[in-house]
């Protein structure tokens, strides 16, 4: 695992959202980050990867694939949560027969860390709560991310558990590494800078907010934006903010290719990294 670098030194984050059991393994020397999911808690307490338990044998290839881009210094978090309700609602009903099963999982997995995308109600002392239990269960270089809609960081809307997250980042913000937001699906757009300043004007440091985007047309109704437009607009807030924490791509198995050959996804994440670099 490459550890996030000290305080105060400037990082782009790569990262890929990992959803399906295509290769990832040309990931390497690209992405800074996989997000391994969906994991969610169905209301008997068990948690699915996907629809299956984690350790269904389909899934061994995948373990083993995740496990060399950790080798090769790419982090993995396990992302919870997402579309569809159920998985917070069990912890906040049940949190102390719940939370032991994630933890496990976390560790059995051996995940460099969490990101957290809460899209049901779930109430900021429960948020709270979860994330400093899993500092105290994993200390200090575990990576704790969170992924609300880029409206909720810009404050005109409250989607992603209905709380305020400038309450969230005021009171733990100190706990959480970085915010993977989502700028698509209505919640924001990357067409331009626009949406992203707004997050940043309502007191959000560029350097926690890596700017999520679609990488197919596909993965939502609204929101893509086509490379060569993602690029300008990713080159225009490095220039604007030096810090400018970096660029998310949702998801992999799908990322629309950057050559010639349409199964390269990676080359997806390796074009607009590139883009990152101005």
């Amino acid at each position: 695992m490459s550890p996030e670098p000290n305080a105060g030194t400037p990082v782009r984050r790569t990262v890929a959202y990992y959803t399906s059991h295509s290769d990832p393994l040309p990931l390497k020397g690209i992405a800074t980050d996989l997000d391994v999911g969906t994991f969610r808690i169905k209301q008997d307490g068990t948690i699915i990867l996907n629809d299956i338990p984690p350790a269904d044998p389909k899934n061994d290839e995948m373990w083993k694939n995740v496990a060399a881009l950790q080798k090769s210094g790419i982090r993995a978090e396990a992302m919870l949560g997402g579309y569809g309700e159920g998985t917070f609602s069990k912890l906040h009903k049940d949190f102390e027969n719940t939370y032991p099963t994630l933890r496990d999982l976390l560790r059995t997995h051996k995940f460099d860390g969490i990101d957290i995308d809460i899209e049901e109600e779930f109430p900021l002392a429960d948020t709270e709560k979860l994330i400093k239990q899993l500092r105290t269960d994993f200390g200090s270089t575990f990576i704790i991310t969170m992924s609300p809609v880029a409206s909720d960081l810009s404050g005109t809307s409250s989607f992603s558990g209905h709380f305020k997250y400038t309450e969230l980042e005021k009171e733990l913000g100190g706990q959480i590494n970085w915010y993977n937001a989502q700028f698509y699906c209505g919640w924001g757009t990357l067409d331009d800078t626009g949406d992203y300043e707004a997050v940043v004007n309502n007191g959000f440091d560029p350097s926690r907010v890596v700017a999520g985007t679609l990488t197919n047309p596909k993965n939502c109704e609204s929101g893509y934006v086509q490379p060569d437009t993602l690029h300008a607009t990713l080159g225009k807030l490095v220039g604007k903010y030096p810090a400018f924490a970096g660029v998310a791509g949702w998801e992999y198995f799908n990322a629309v290719s950057a050559t010639t050959n349409p199964d390269d996804h990676a080359s997806w994440y390796a074009a607009a990294q590139e883009a990152t670099r101005a």
